[in-house]
């Protein structure tokens, strides 16, 4: 599997961090099928794996990291601060990676706005720990453009990447064009959950390239630049989700993608 990733800029040693565009995602896998799953990613080709402490499988995510065999400096880490451990930043940022079995975090994010007021402090945490090398780029997740910029207007710092929900019945040009113009990468979660996979704009475009609606999904992000998470605990799945690199939708493929949103015309 090749598939092309972001630049997100530079860690705090000078050295690039790169984002795959695709990664695997780990939301409600729980102990076994958690450590299988992300076993089989890997062994797919999967080299971006995303996972938070509020899901509670940091642990099996590293286990399964470490046993695959993979180079550590192969493989992209998400995780994610709860908003309510605000003033316990770095106590949670070690406990993650202990639990991940890493020296340091890819990418850390807010995983949702705290209260209000509360974000700047936040923030200031994690950019504390990034110039501390224990990960290496911060973001948000399920932030808006108005939130984003008040802690780019409180700190001069801005988030590398906004996590959130999105899929074709959910894109809106201006959303992509307020975080682009922000120097923010958007990364989607849900994909499917948020499509309907029997649209016939799907399924005509996917019989035209011989695959499944789910890859069409996942080329569509992928080619708009979006990194995409999608999620399984099939092997078969997980294997044919990462296979997405042998087929190119075309513009016009693209476009009529664009207008299942109901801002896809924007």
């Amino acid at each position: 599997m090749t598939i092309p990733a972001l630049p997100l800029g530079k860690a705090a040693d000078g050295t690039p961090v790169e984002m795959p565009l695709l990664g695997f995602g780990t939301w409600q896998m729980h102990g076994k099928t958690a450590y299988q799953a992300v076993r089989d990613a890997l062994e797919a080709g999967y080299t971006h794996l995303d996972t938070a402490t509020v899901y509670g499988n940091e642990a099996e995510v590293g286990r399964a990291l470490k046993d695959s065999g993979v180079p550590r400096d192969q493989v992209f880490v998400t995780t994610k601060l709860p908003p309510d451990r605000a003033g316990k930043e770095r106590a949670t940022i070690e406990q993650s990676l202990q639990h991940l079995g890493v020296d340091a975090i890819d990418l850390w994010l807010i995983h949702w706005p705290p209260r209000r007021g509360r974000s700047t402090q936040l923030w200031q945490a994690l950019i504390a720990a990034r110039d501390a090398g224990l990960t290496r780029s911060i973001g948000v997740s399920n932030y808006d453009a108005d939130l984003i910029d008040e802690l780019i207007a409180d700190t001069g710092e801005r988030p590398a990447v906004n996590q959130i929900r999105f899929g074709p019945a959910l894109y809106d040009a201006r959303v992509l064009a307020e975080h682009r113009d922000r120097g923010v990468v958007v990364e989607g979660y849900s994909p499917f959950k948020t499509t309907n996979l029997y649209d016939p704009v799907l399924t005509g475009i996917a019989t035209a390239h011989g695959v499944d609606p789910a890859r069409v999904v996942l080329r569509w992000h992928v080619q708009h630049e979006i990194v995409v998470i999608p999620k399984s605990q099939t092997p078969e799945r997980i294997a044919r989700n990462a296979d997405i690199d042998g087929f190119t939708l075309t513009d016009a493929e693209m476009t009529a993608i664009d207008g299942m949103g109901r801002h896809g015309r924007g």
